[in-house]
């Protein structure tokens, strides 16, 4: 019996066989859907679409998948894991092959929603440079929503930007060169237990493009962003900031980390007046504050590690965190090992930014410690614990330093 709170796709022509083109089908679905703000079912199948779909206002589509799922047969060879297609909402997608242009896969409105369903990209070779696509999903008008979606293998996966307060959460997979990007937020957004793994492919021409040009999570204006529990690995950089034309970051990440990368984090620009902070976060991979930045950056009890040079085909870490620009930056009970990955003289932490804090933090290994470049007007060294003895190098009569250790 079917639940008379959904719409069936089935109902409006839908086949679910992985051959005929379900597009028609569906956009009929949701456009009667819209009449009333109702919603959309898709019941496991293996859809497949040679067209995009929009979703209009208050509407959600709808798969099987109460939590997000997890499909990682396709590089594992031997583990009989499931395949895209084996159980569950498939989305077939094939629009748009070739080019970033043209309109994304799915387009959320005010309100709408998606949720319960796993998209792939067939087309796309698992052992060979990645082909361009559009966005999977763009987010539109005011609260659009994504929530319990796998994005397998899309080239670009969420465009999050021009809306208000969306809301995203538990979103697995492998986008291949940005997973999520956010521009033009002028209300909070939510972005919440998303986690970007290689489930799809290792193959090495996959990974050398991921490592030399993919991007995670790239935010530009936004206003007070929240990010939880979000994570990415073998991408060139994890958390990008930058001002693309709209205006600067604002936001706060808790439980978040990026692994095995050239650049875990790269601030280009921040909010002047807010900043970006990180809680217990953790970071495998350069922390870089480019020299344009004019804001605060705060990082509290977050864990660093340097990548090993030919690690996925990175080229290796030099110091953990790299700093410069005109905003202040504070360092907090942090902790750093495995740094000077690539060469021994490299400092951990390279300060060339005009003002600085580094307390309470633990260099575990008896290295280089804290290098002072020529732009530091102000900087304080306290508190911290210290493998053999305290190594500050470079313009270091500026720093104050104070009750630190040497163990």
């Amino acid at each position: 019996m079917q639940n008379s709170k959904y719409l069936y796709v089935g109902d409006f022509g839908a086949a679910g066989d992985g051959a005929t083109d379900d597009t028609a089908a569906f956009q009929k679905a949701l456009d009667e859907a819209g009449k009333s703000g109702s919603a959309v079912y898709a019941p496991p199948g293996k859809y497949l679409f040679r067209g995009v779909l929009n979703i209009p206002v208050s509407v959600t589509l709808e798969g099987s998948f109460g939590n997000v799922p997890a499909h990682n047969g396709i590089r594992d060879k031997k583990g009989g894991l499931p395949k895209p297609g084996d159980f569950g909402t498939a989305f077939f997608a094939t629009a748009g092959r070739g080019s970033e242009e043209g309109a994304p896969f799915i387009t959320l409105n005010t309100n709408s929603a998606l949720k319960g369903v796993m998209i792939y990209y067939p087309d796309q070779n698992p052992q060979k440079t990645p082909e361009p696509y559009p966005y999977t999903i763009a987010m539109r008008g005011k609260n659009p929503a994504v929530t319990d979606t796998e994005l397998l293998n899309p080239y670009n996966g969420i465009d999050a930007s021009g809306n208000e307060r969306h809301f995203i959460a538990r979103v697995y997979g492998q986008p291949l060169r940005r997973g999520i990007f956010l521009d033009g937020i002028y209300d909070i957004g939510r972005i919440e237990d998303v986690h970007f793994n290689p489930w799809w492919s290792v193959d090495p021409a996959v990974i050398k493009f991921m490592v030399e040009e993919g991007e995670a999570f790239i935010l530009g204006r936004t206003d007070w962003e929240y990010m939880i529990n979000c994570f990415s690995i073998i991408y060139k950089a994890g958390f990008v900031f930058k001002d693309f034309g709209k205006g600067s970051p604002n936001v706060d990440l808790t439980q978040c980390g990026h692994d095995i990368a050239p650049y875990a984090v790269i601030v280009e620009n921040t909010m002047e007046h807010a900043g970006i902070s990180f809680s217990n976060c953790q970071f495998m991979g350069e922390f870089l504050v480019k020299e344009t930045n004019k804001g605060p950056v705060r990082v509290n009890g977050c864990g660093f590690w340097g990548t090993s040079k030919g690690d996925f085909q990175n080229p290796g870490t030099l110091s953990n965190v790299v700093l410069g620009g005109t905003g202040h930056v504070i360092l907090n009970g942090c902790h750093f090992t495995n740094f000077n990955a690539q060469a021994n003289n490299s400092p951990t932490i390279d300060i060339n930014c005009r003002s600085a804090v580094v307390s309470s933090c633990d260099f575990l290994l008896d290295k280089p410690q804290v290098n002072v470049g020529e732009n530091v007007a102000g900087l304080s060294v306290f508190g911290n614990k210290f493998k053999g003895s305290e190594k500050i190098t470079g313009k270091k009569e500026i720093a104050q330093t104070g009750f630190n250790m040497s163990i």
